[in-house]
């Protein structure tokens, strides 16, 4: 099961700190998959992973649409 966050308009650090929220309430193992435009978000993302821990299971981009798949780590 995979948890859809729509950030798509949102300007930096606003998808950063969204994401970091989400994954607080996500249990072990969960996916979520974040959808933004803020192209500072390609950095912003995988530096925020760096500190969580959790893993960036895929990134995609079609036009000037992110897509991050992220599993939440265990603890």
């Amino acid at each position: 099961m995979s948890v859809d966050l729509d950030l798509r308009g949102l300007k930096c650090p606003l998808p950063a700190l969204r994401t970091r929220k989400a994954l607080r309430s996500l249990p072990a193992g969960e996916r979520l998959v974040v959808t933004c435009t803020d192209p500072l978000s390609s950095i912003d993302i995988p530096n925020l992973l760096q500190e969580t821990g959790d893993t960036l299971e895929g990134r995609e981009q079609e036009g000037d649409i992110l897509t991050f798949r992220i599993v939440k780590a265990s603890g």
